[in-house]
């Protein structure tokens, strides 16, 4: 605990506590941008690296697939670690975890490494700083007005495609492959030094008025995993939104490498789905509009319409490489790809 930091009576002016909350908010959003941007970073590695080491890239794909088995099968475990030793520790372990899993990965020679580090270990240090931690935490200082809060950290994962896609695939052209994990390793672990001495007794400490409230307005109503699997609820959640990942992220793991396949320029291919993260920050606005004025199950389903019209123009592409198709695959799954996830969530 930071004894210097100074306790939550500080904040007795809504001026104050408004600027606290604009900082957090800003911190939750760079953690968002550089975990999802490090973690789907492993779209512009997918094609060097399989090809340096001779292997099919079904098998390679394999390690992005277990980057987002751990990130969410070990989200119940960030909501217990945050719960218990804070964000400072949370934070920090996660900035850690990715720091090393990427050094880690620019010395792997074999595939069982990749999935060790860049696979496992990027998975679960995303998770760390990723949407469990992130909620908690603005949650203490938005109270009512955090699906506002929660909505700037989603625009965080266009952001971090924007960014560190087209950035690692500057990297790979110009240092390789290797060199270019090390870069990401090394800014990872440099990130913890400012991190830990940020102070953290006031940012975790929420706003006082926000914190009270939730306190005295708790009711343990009995929820326990096992009760809530006995709904229909939860399983229709569940199956939405498993097979719903399935289908979608089968695909993005693998379309910087087609794109380079059918004949886009690397940069350009990297860049061009780096776009996604705006046309996915556009497209959830407009879900969300769209949910007021026709209803949610019929937003739902306009959102999988145009995910699939996407589909549909990228399998074009292998015959008609062109920029007209490129520019409509990347509004169409792109801006579709985590839209709906709101909306079903709040059903």
């Amino acid at each position: 605990m930071d004894q210097t930091t100074p306790p939550n009576d500080t904040l007795a002016t809504p001026v104050k506590q408004s600027r606290v909350a604009l900082n957090v908010l800003a911190l939750c959003f760079v953690l968002s941008v550089l975990g999802r941007g490090l973690s789907d970073s492993f779209t512009v590695f997918l094609k060097p690296i399989s090809e340096n080491f001779g292997w099919d890239r079904a098998s390679v794909v394999s390690v992005y697939s277990l980057t987002w088995l751990a990130s969410g099968l070990t989200a119940p475990l960030v909501g217990r670690l945050f719960d218990r030793s804070g964000p400072r520790v949370v934070y920090a372990l996660g900035l850690a975890l990715l720091g090393c899993a990427f050094l880690i990965a620019s010395r792997a020679q074999q595939l069982w490494q990749f999935q060790l580090s860049v696979g496992l270990c990027v998975g679960f240090g995303t998770a760390l700083i990723g949407n469990v931690s992130n909620s908690i935490l603005l949650g203490r200082w938005f109270g009512p007005r955090l699906p506002t809060a929660m909505a700037v950290m989603y625009s965080a994962t266009g952001a971090g495609l924007l960014v560190l896609l087209p950035l690692s695939q500057v990297l790979i052209d110009r240092i390789g492959w290797r060199d270019a994990y090390q870069v990401f390793g090394i800014g990872a672990l440099c990130l913890l030094v400012p991190l830990v001495f940020l102070p953290w007794r006031l940012l975790a400490g929420g706003s006082p008025h926000i914190v009270k409230k939730a306190e005295t307005g708790l009711i343990d109503e009995g929820w326990t995993l096992l009760a809530a699997m006995r709904h229909h609820a939860f399983w229709a959640l569940f199956s939405t939104f498993f097979f719903t990942a399935i289908a979608m992220y089968a695909l993005t793991a693998q379309i910087v490498a087609y794109l380079i396949d059918v004949g886009f320029p690397p940069l350009q291919a990297a860049t061009a789905w780096g776009f996604s993260g705006v046309a996915l920050f556009v497209g959830m606005l407009g879900v969300s509009t769209l949910d007021g004025i026709i209803g949610r199950r019929p937003s739902v389903l306009f959102s999988y319409g145009v995910s699939i019209a996407g589909i549909i123009l990228l399998w074009l592409l292998q015959w008609y490489p062109n920029y007209w198709l490129l520019t409509g695959f990347v509004i169409c799954f792109g801006s579709m790809i985590g839209s709906r996830g709101p909306l079903i969530t709040a059903t």
